[in-house]
């Protein structure tokens, strides 16, 4: 006779295993990470490839264009940024004097404002200013700039051959599960298939269309620096909610420092605020929009996750992987209830009301007779 496990036994194994699991992701994020981009990627390219196989093209050829395709795009990318960024180091002497100047006035309105004498207030930021650079390891970002660079080699060989064996791994898939679920499974992996080229697909043209608009709003305020601006705000708007706070500071941080009136930062914040009514009532639900909706509260909980877990890339991963885990949910019986709760789907009443209303309206003897 089997001895039920307690409630409280079948908690703390869960949050074991659950701690477990999430330790081993930290750790082993260096490998995990390319894996995961490089699987997106591949999700992503797949399409190529079938298309060129129907052309009668060889298979091997036709993954070697399609990744050479790929590698093409986000060199194009690099390149626009790199070139920008050449024109911003260009003129970064007088960004300084005017950034040196911003701050001796700052320190001056706040000697006169809180009656602190100056030179303290300076020392304090010198102080503060050498702290931060003796802090900064010169040899730790050279090596970690030498491991993206690995990195960025490796996912191109990644997608290669997770592309060249996806009928190998689709088929290892199905076999770790029985026969009567294979209906359930295929079903599983094609939906994850359509979500992740729907999202990216979607999230890629409405980061050009954002850095359109961005630098073109820019160019028409005379911001210094307007396309990176631009280009760097749709990049961050791909993070969910918090990349759109940080894509608004940075130009408005540029206009002030750069211009001589605080018109232009409040121009350049109201700007980006129409940008993000056109990007959230028009171009996500008409472009990014998918086959699973994740609400907000969500949403926001599993960035803050993917960031504190792996980064930035964590904050990147985060949103398709929380779907790709929905559509698992959805197919699993015993987990429904789970991604009921990822979704956006949102009752007007739960039906604990309409019960609590129900037994309020009996009486006592009904009542105890329910209990």
């Amino acid at each position: 006779m089997e001895t039920p496990i307690p409630f409280y036994a079948k908690v703390a194994l869960i949050f074991i295993g659950l701690f477990a699991f999430v330790y081993a992701m930290y750790i082993g994020q260096r490998i995990i990470i390319p894996i995961l981009y490089a699987t997106i990627t591949a999700i992503l390219l797949n399409p190529i490839v079938n298309y060129l196989v129907g052309k009668r093209i060889n298979k091997l050829i036709a993954i070697s264009i399609a990744v050479l395709l790929a590698v093409m795009v986000i060199l194009c990318i690099c390149y626009i940024i790199s070139s920008q960024l050449n024109m911003f180091s260009e003129t970064y002497p007088q960004l300084k004097e005017k950034f040196t100047q911003t701050s001796t006035d700052i320190e001056k309105w706040a000697s006169g404002k809180f009656n602190i004498r100056q030179n303290k207030i300076a020392t304090w930021v010198k102080e503060n200013e050498g702290g931060a650079i003796d802090n900064i390891a010169i040899g730790e970002i050279i090596s970690e700039a030498g491991r993206m660079a690995v990195v960025g080699m490796l996912i191109p060989v990644y997608v290669f051959m997770i592309l060249f064996y996806k009928t190998l791994l689709l088929e290892f898939i199905r076999k770790l599960f029985r026969t009567e679920h294979h209906v359930a499974v295929t079903e599983v992996l094609t939906n994850t298939k359509k979500i992740i080229q729907s999202y990216l697909v979607g999230l890629f043209f409405e980061m050009i269309i954002i850095a359109v608009l961005n630098s073109a709003g820019l160019l028409l305020l005379g911001i210094d620096y307007a396309i990176i601006l631009g280009i760097t705000g749709a990049l961050l708007n791909i993070i969910p909610y918090i990349g759109g706070i940080i894509a608004i500071a940075l130009p408005m941080i540029i206009a002030f420092v750069t211009k001589d009136s605080l018109t232009y930062s409040v121009l350049v914040f109201f700007v980006y605020i129409f940008i993000q009514f056109i990007d959230n009532h028009y171009l996500i639900p008409h472009i990014v929009a998918s086959r699973v909706k994740i609400n907000a509260l969500i949403s926001v909980i599993v960035v803050l996750i993917g960031g504190a877990l792996w980064g930035i890339p964590g904050m990147f991963l985060s949103i398709p992987l929380t779907a790709i885990i929905k559509v698992i949910f959805d197919h699993i019986d015993s987990l429904k209830p789970w991604g009921f709760l990822l979704g956006n789907i949102v009752p007007t009443a739960t039906k604990f009301y309409f019960i609590r209303q129900k037994i309020n309206s009996q009486p006592i003897s009904a009542v105890k007779n329910v209990n």
